[in-house]
């Protein structure tokens, strides 16, 4: 969808990679996003899961402004992140990343952590940049003494607590949030999901939520979007997603979740031996290798940009709705 309410769109976006085979080999193109297209309403959350290598944190990345896309646009509030300048661009927005450890100067106090956004933008007196960071730090629940403590005083889930401060503290309409609370103990990882929620609701605000967690992207997304080898090969709604996944990949995906059945061991998704390399895109249907409903028309027919009941599928044989022996697939949270 698109349209004056969307607060982010990725029109057609592209990253090409140049890699070297060594002294005497050819370079090799490493296609990490491959025409990516979607339009996210304001106030609402994309979630992006995929593989690793399947080009989620990179596509992160482009729609922070922190790689050039190789060809498309990224618009942020209806501006192209290209024309902007890095000041108007973190007004907008911010990054919430996977590492509070190194996501954050060892050597700076919680209050320089958080104001330098503030400090940045250059026009802010420095009383009024105090007072911002003070509010922000009590909006994500730390208490004001926290302000002059540094990053190695505090507890992982207190970290990420200041990454998030720092993020919202220009008060930006999106945050992109690549894998916020892969590096955190489960405990900590509601809290933070909590958090995150929260804040959302009270700031109007609208997340690009990557993350490998199935579990973790049902929680918090209101939409999902499934990448593999750089494009999104299926999205939809959270509910209709996780209830009725059409694509073959989603179905592995959903399936692959562990249950806490003792004795069932690893669960065998039927994708093989095989790994995607974006180095080496086969053509046709790129999932096609590894997918257990392929046919002859797979290996040269590309269902790019196909929809099925509505909503992104690509695949050339998605069904308009699962049937229940096709999409049988353990749901995260409720095995």
């Amino acid at each position: 969808m698109s349209g004056a309410n969307a607060a982010i769109e990725v029109r057609d976006v592209r990253r090409v990679f140049r890699q070297s085979s060594g002294m005497f080999g050819p370079e090799r193109q490493v296609r990490a996003v491959d025409g990516v297209s979607f339009s996210l309403p304001a106030g609402q959350v994309l979630g992006i899961v995929g593989e690793s290598g399947c080009g989620k944190s990179t596509l992160a990345r482009l729609i922070l402004g922190l790689l050039p896309v190789s060809a498309g646009e990224v618009l942020v509030d209806g501006q192209r992140l290209a024309d902007m300048d890095r000041r108007a661009r973190a007004r907008l927005i911010q990054p919430v990343f996977q590492d509070p450890f190194s996501s954050l100067n060892p050597r700076q106090t919680v209050q320089q952590i958080v104001g330098l956004p503030l400090a940045a933008q250059g026009d802010i007196p420095r009383a009024r940049q105090r007072e911002r960071v003070m509010e922000m730090l009590s909006r994500v629940g730390l208490s004001p003494e926290m302000a002059q403590r540094q990053p190695g005083q505090l507890s992982g889930g207190q970290r990420q607590r200041v990454a998030i401060a720092r993020a919202l503290v220009l008060r930006p309409r999106i945050v992109v949030c690549d894998e916020p609370t892969s590096a955190l103990d489960v405990s900590v990882q509601a809290q933070i999901l909590n958090l995150l929620a929260e804040l959302r609701h009270e700031l109007g605000l609208t997340y690009v939520f990557i993350s490998h967690n199935l579990a973790v992207v049902e929680h918090i997304a209101t939409e999902v979007a499934v990448m593999y080898l750089g494009r999104i090969v299926e999205q939809a709604e959270t509910d209709a997603l996780f209830r009725d996944p059409r694509h073959p990949y989603t179905r592995a995906l959903l399936a692959s979740v562990l249950t806490p059945e003792p004795g069932l061991g690893i669960p065998d998704v039927g994708l093989g031996e095989s790994y995607p390399d974006p180095a080496n895109i086969p053509p046709g249907c790129r999932f096609h290798p590894r997918c257990p409903m392929a046919a002859e028309r797979c290996n040269t027919e590309a269902p790019d940009g196909l929809r099925s009941g509505g909503r992104l599928v690509e695949c050339l044989f998605a069904p308009t709705s699962s049937s229940p022996d096709r999409s049988a697939a353990v749901r995260p949270g409720t095995a």
